[in-house]
């Protein structure tokens, strides 16, 4: 689900190039259909996890997986740049809060009362592998145009998710009379067979007030923020054509994505070592592998060859990979409970409302100066500081508080 529904939003640097070519308008102007996305995306990902306990998160993911599709779709038929904000820029994100991890995280969480870090990172591995996806779409852009892929690309959205949707998906095991993997048998002995409504299973009380007004879910927000919203996405949309202006071939520069795919599938697979040597220094190694592909970044030049532009991808996607889901476990780590799925939307909310502005910073910059250097020195900063953030979250405490409460009990 996470590889093609993430798929549609992380297609857009394979199809901006083609784009610009076709029509000409500022890489600015043309990437702000993008920090659109990221901000419709931030607003609707809180109401999103909200629903899952008011609704049926079936349907939610139903309702998501069909918008998304047709608003891929419909990008075929795009020939102003107000087509492609309201299409892609406002429709898909709705689609991809109600199809994407706003209500995938929590039904991982809600079956795994223990290990998180190695369950979310095996189910968020299809997140990277969207990456790997996007270099299908490049060749199919190749042959067919870039119209033709977006339709391609917005049909294999629906045909393939929607059944697996309605077949498939369980939202909490005491749907199917199941507990949680790792949880206390007796603490889930008793199952009301006749709920209507899902089941978030708690093992800690929050009130949606006191979550609210609790100063880690607000760092855990800003260190998303800062590290997906203003560094990834920044670079993620405009490395393609980074590459390419310094003389990679497009093929070369599409690559570089499925590399990064590729290596975040890595990094979202090893990040079950947060459960041995905490969320903070994994999320440490995030910032430091992703801040050291920035500036290897920043000095490729023509003549550079292949091994640094591949270099960089490596790096970078392996810290995009471990911080994707050591940030989603420590949310699950202080605030898992009833209210999960709202405080994982504001956190994924993060991400939104950064990426509404690195996107865009990234192409003004550039139409400024004609340079992106100063746009991957922001985004090597933003890695930084989000590691301060989270550290300052402190998800290690509310780890260590759990653990003595279980003893005790």
């Amino acid at each position: 689900m996470m590889l093609l529904a993430y798929g549609v939003r992380h297609s857009f640097p394979v199809f901006f190039p083609f784009i610009l070519d076709e029509y000409g308008w500022t890489r600015g102007d043309t990437a702000l259909m993008f920090s659109l996305h990221l901000l419709v995306y931030g607003i609707c990902a809180p109401i999103a996890g909200s629903l899952c306990s008011k609704v049926s998160p079936k349907a939610l993911l139903l309702f998501g997986v069909v918008v998304l599709g047709l608003a891929a779709a419909a990008c075929s038929y795009a020939t102003r740049l107000w087509h492609f904000y309201v299409l892609f820029g406002a429709l898909a994100p709705v689609g991809l809060a109600c199809a994407g991890s706003p209500v995938l995280n929590p039904t991982i969480m809600n079956w795994f009362a223990e290990r998180r870090g190695m369950a979310l990172g095996l189910a968020q591995t299809g997140g990277g592998l969207s990456f790997v996806f996007v270099f299908l779409m490049e060749f199919i852009i190749e042959g067919f145009g870039w119209r033709m892929a977006y339709v391609i690309m917005g049909l294999l959205t629906i045909v393939i998710l929607f059944p697996i949707i309605l077949l498939g998906y369980t939202f909490s095991p005491q749907e199917r009379g199941l507990r949680p993997i790792g949880s206390d048998e007796n603490a889930y002995s008793a199952i009301d067979s006749s709920a209507t409504k899902p089941v978030m299973a708690s093992t800690e009380i929050w009130t949606r007030a006191s979550g609210l007004r609790s100063r880690p879910l607000w760092l855990l927000f800003v260190s998303n923020m800062l590290f997906w919203g203003t560094g990834c996405y920044l670079i993620l949309a405009h490395q393609v054509k980074f590459a390419i202006d310094i003389g990679y071939s497009p093929a070369v520069a599409a690559s570089t994505t499925a590399v990064f795919g590729i290596s975040m599938v890595i990094g979202q697979a090893s990040s079950f070592i947060s459960d041995y040597i905490g969320r903070e220094t994994t999320i440490l190694m995030a910032a430091v592998f992703a801040s050291v592909a920035t500036v290897i970044l920043m000095f490729l030049e023509p003549g550079s060859g292949v091994f640094p532009l591949y270099s960089f991808a490596v790096l970078f996607g392996i810290g995009a990979g471990l911080f994707a889901v050591c940030v989603f476990v420590g949310v699950a780590d202080i605030f898992f409970g009833r209210n999960f799925g709202l405080f994982c939307g504001i956190v994924t909310g993060g991400m939104g409302f950064g990426g509404a502005f690195g996107p865009w910073l990234g192409g003004v910059l550039f139409d400024v100066t004609g340079s992106y250097h100063y746009s991957f020195v922001f985004a090597a900063g933003s890695f930084l500081i989000s590691f301060v953030c989270f550290f300052l979250a402190a998800p290690r405490r509310y780890a260590v508080m759990k653990h003595a409460q279980t003893e005790s009990a």
